[in-house]
């Protein structure tokens, strides 16, 4: 005789107030739809035809299946049981995610409604209708993502929702399961265990078996005592292949028992697993009454046990909605309903420029720093370091020749003396690349204003509004602007185009008596190492004061030598000072005068409200018009956002509950 239950208490609380409140919330917010968009935790019931699937389904909720197996293998079935008084059975459609759907194919789906008793519903008919509706058929849609939902309600129906998947013999059969979902994997004890494809399927989706729940039917058609008996109670007992919530057998009618009421059903289960090997078993592990119990326990507790990710889910989906619904902003048929979207979208646009520009990056618009995307946002510290990489650059490749120490041709001065136009001749030649430097640099900053712009207004706006604003009013402006920086850059070129230098700074004389004090060090360097050696510094004072009257005239007469090409080198000295001083003042000229303000500072007028206002009413039907598309977004938006908000609070409500919080391990 089966072995009693350790836990027999707890399945009559199981079909407590609670309970049944628990369910019937996650089940009203599936009326709703809000399964499109978050997993709710659900039992899916999984078999081959030949498994008993439907005899199971049969047995939970009373309702007598069709007998064609062909019959509910296009789509998902949904079984919403809950005890209560007697009431007609309730039929609808629950439309998938299917796209290009239009509105009429979704009302379609939504007006299927069945109200029946159980004694006069005949679900093969409600079956065929259903695939009709569904669009089902075998030339052009052999499956579908609706689900069909059948809510029965009686005095002996458990707290339970199951959803029944397609069979595994159709091929490219949908997958309904989600991560959340509870498995019901149903194998028959007739057939071999190895041929059985729903364990199989529940691997793929559950590895580790953490969610998977084996039901075992037909065990009446093994024969006392053979092997196949042996194997499948060991494998009932969790030996063989093993699940975290283990397994359980039933017994269903068979063909010869096929009109016999479920009373008579139970009473024969019962005398079953009272006897024979099978009694073996605990009796919470076989039996139609202790598999409704522990159906609707393990269902309650991932309910629970999900029940913060659902949340997070749903508060996700409510800030995108959100988003996306400030950007499509408020319905705008009418040219005034058009200017205030408009002067909305300035607004929130100039906002994000500014705090762009001001280095202010505390608005959710400019995301995670550490990303690609986050740091192209932050327009301040982007332009800095452009500009900072472009102070390097001109350092280290503005110049055309590296200066050395070498003799080079006199002209006609004096000697000892050089032309006043020498040096601006060779600042010419030496600060040419900074045209093409500067060039590339402006192509940054533009670059740079350009993503903000563009990243700011999409934010802000939906695309057919932003394109016409960037089009018609942003992009310009920003031209105009970029024109302005290139005339302000050719303005700060031009002083230094000439051969006349003029430079007021003192840096410039202190720079040639440095390079002049350095170059006469280096000689009397080389001087005395060609007289005492290369190793002079360690010579005894003997020997330096013996030598010292021959390496004054050496000096003396070295220094008479280089009156040669003493011009030269001190037209280069002054050459190379002035070029030090005129870059430092044309760096900080670029990134103040030209980037600073000529760009950086007019970006907020690019699209202010002020802007909005003179607007003409033509252009501003241009600008802000909503096409379908937009209308039709914010329609779905609404509608998600309506259900999410209402599943915020009924959830939150449940987990707030004291007698529903979560005991398990």
């Amino acid at each position: 005789m089966a072995k009693g239950s350790p836990n027999g208490g707890e399945s009559a609380s199981l079909q407590s107030n609670d309970t049944r409140s628990l369910l019937d919330v996650v089940d009203n917010l599936r009326s709703q739809g809000i399964s499109r968009y978050v997993d709710l935790p659900e039992i899916v019931v999984c078999g081959e035809q030949s498994s008993g699937k439907s005899s199971v389904l049969e047995a939970i909720s009373g309702m007598l299946f069709p007998s064609k197996d062909n019959l509910c293998t296009r789509f998902a079935t949904e079984l919403i049981l809950r005890r209560g008084p007697v009431a007609p059975i309730r039929i609808r459609i629950v439309p998938g995610s299917e796209e290009n759907r239009t509105d009429a194919e979704i009302a379609r789906l939504l007006n299927f409604n069945v109200s029946v008793s159980a004694e006069d519903l005949d679900l093969g008919d409600v079956i065929e209708s259903a695939k009709k509706c569904m669009g089902i058929n075998d030339d052009t849609k052999v499956f579908s993502s609706d689900i069909l939902r059948l809510e029965l309600s009686g005095p002996e129906q458990p707290h339970l929702t199951l959803v029944d998947l397609p069979g595994f013999q159709i091929p490219r059969s949908p997958i309904y399961e989600k991560s959340a979902d509870i498995i019901l994997a149903v194998v028959s004890a007739k057939n071999d265990f190895n041929n059985q494809s729903s364990t199989r399927y529940s691997r793929q989706i559950d590895p580790r078996g953490v969610r998977t729940l084996g039901l075992i039917t037909k065990p009446d058609t093994l024969h006392e005592g053979c092997g196949s008996e042996s194997f499948y109670i060991e494998l009932a007992q969790n030996k063989e292949v093993k699940f975290k919530l283990g397994w359980h057998v039933l017994r269903n009618r068979d063909y010869t028992t096929r009109n016999s009421s479920l009373q008579e059903r139970n009473r024969t289960e019962k005398l079953f697993f009272s006897s024979g090997a099978w009694g073996s078993l605990n009796s919470s592990q076989v039996g139609l009454h202790s598999l409704k119990s522990r159906l609707s326990k393990i269902l309650r507790d991932q309910i629970l046990v999900q029940l913060p990710d659902v949340l997070s889910q749903i508060q996700g989906g409510i800030c995108d909605c959100t988003r996306k619904l400030e950007a499509l902003g408020t319905p705008r048929a009418t040219v005034q309903e058009q200017k205030r979207h408009l002067l909305t979208v300035s607004q929130s646009f100039t906002y994000l420029i500014i705090a762009a520009a001001d280095g202010e990056y505390s608005d959710s618009f400019f995301g995670d720093a550490s990303t690609h995307e986050g740091y192209q946002k932050r327009l301040r510290a982007n332009l800095r370091n452009v500009l900072t990489k472009f102070a390097d650059t001109m350092r280290e490749q503005g110049h055309t020749y590296d200066i050395v120490d070498q003799v080079s041709t006199q002209g006609r001065e004096l000697p000892g003396t050089f032309g006043p136009l020498i040096i601006g001749q060779r600042f010419l030649k030496q600060r040419k690349p900074w045209t093409r430097l500067v060039k590339e640099t402006m192509e940054e900053v533009v670059h740079a204003v350009r993503h903000v712009l563009y990243a700011a207004l999409s934010h802000v706006c939906n695309p057919s509004t932003r394109e016409a604003i960037l089009m018609c009013i942003i992009y310009p402006k920003l031209d105009r602007l970029e024109k302005e920086l290139q005339e302000k850059v050719i303005e700060l070129l031009k002083p230094h185009d000439t051969r006349h230098l003029i430079t007021y700074n003192h840096y410039l004389t202190d720079n040639v008596q440095k390079a002049q004090a350095g170059r006469r060090m280096r000689e009397i360097k080389k001087t005395l190492e060609r007289f005492f050696g290369d190793d002079y510094t360690n010579l005894g004072t003997v020997k330096l004061s013996v030598n010292v009257d021959s390496s004054t005239k050496l000096l003396v007469t070295k220094t008479e030598a280089d009156m040669n090409i003493y011009a030269s080198s001190t037209a280069t000295d002054f050459m190379q000072a002035y070029y030090k001083v005129a870059l430092k003042k044309f760096v900080d000229d670029f990134s103040v005068l030209a980037v600073k303000a000529r760009i950086f500072e007019r970006l907020p007028a690019l699209f202010c409200p002020e802007n909005v206002l003179d607007i003409k009413d033509e252009m501003v039907a241009t600008l802000a018009a909503e096409d379908e598309e937009s209308s039709v977004e914010r329609e779905r938006c609404c509608e998600k956002l309506k259900v999410l908000e209402n599943g915020l609070r009924e959830l939150k409500s449940v987990q707030e509950h004291p007698s529903l919080h979560y005991k398990g391990k």
